[in-house]
């Protein structure tokens, strides 16, 4: 059996997936799973060394659980595809796969970029995740945006940054605000939540508050105003979604 399997789902991510590969080309497989990019993700993934398949999409915990059904690794690594392994972290998580302890997982510090600069407060840094794991401890929730991991057994944290490159452009941030927003309105939808007036004008305003002030996002200059803002914004949103959904299903 391979040691450690890194796993990633992509789609239409050319310009980032070269970095991500580049980073864990120590590893003993790499796994990409496309689900129907239109640009040269899956060349990109096989010139890199990866073995790639195609899947239908169906939510980022699912999806992201299918790639982990593919390896073959005693232990999973799971990455986006704007993220990246840095050499100290690549040789701390060969470490702690080396020793003869009983833990099934570990937490990776995740240190995420927003339009140039990296994002030190508001509850953005140190954003633990856990994203290391034996694979027949751990699997993803079925859920279709904010997946986790869930592992039966001790976990412990890893000091060394998982870099997150996730909004270069506000192009990007915005592409990825209108897609979550509905991914998560829909899955509220399909539990039956419903949000009124009070809680549609309170919580965003509540998620600001905390955000910008309670965690210091302040800090992070005119780049965590916006930060907050926009935060604040997708709480409106997906909720706003939410309730369009219903209302038009009341209206059938």
């Amino acid at each position: 059996m391979k040691r450690l399997s890194v796993v990633i789902i992509a789609r239409n991510e050319e310009t980032s997936l070269p970095r991500c590969l580049e980073s864990v080309r120590w590893a003993d497989e790499i796994i990409v799973g496309d689900s129907g990019s239109g640009d040269r993700t899956m060349e990109v993934a096989r010139d890199l060394g990866a073995k790639v398949y195609s899947y239908e999409w169906c939510g980022f915990g699912p999806a992201k659980q299918g790639a982990i059904d593919q390896a073959e690794g005693e232990w999973i690594l799971s990455l986006d595809a704007d993220e990246e392994v840095t050499p100290e972290l690549a040789t701390e998580i060969r470490v702690a796969l080396g020793r003869n302890d009983h833990m099934v997982g570990y937490y990776l510090p995740r240190r995420t970029e927003f339009l140039g600069r990296w994002m030190l407060h508001g509850g953005w840094y140190p954003d633990y995740v856990l994203r290391l794991f034996r694979k027949n401890c751990g699997a993803f929730t079925p859920a279709m945006v904010h997946e986790a991991v869930r592992v039966d057994g001790p976990t412990a944290r890893l000091k060394n940054d998982l870099l997150h490159y996730s909004y270069p452009t506000l192009d990007r941030y915005l592409e990825k605000f209108n897609r979550y927003t509905t991914l998560a309105a829909n899955e509220a939808f399909a539990k039956g939540q419903r949000v009124g007036p009070v809680v549609l004008v309170l919580n965003p305003i509540a998620k600001f508050v905390k955000q910008y002030f309670l965690k210091g996002g302040f800090l992070d200059g005119s780049k965590g105003l916006l930060l907050a803002i926009l935060s604040s914004g997708y709480v409106s949103i997906k909720y706003a979604k939410l309730r369009e959904l219903w209302r038009q299903k009341e209206e059938v």
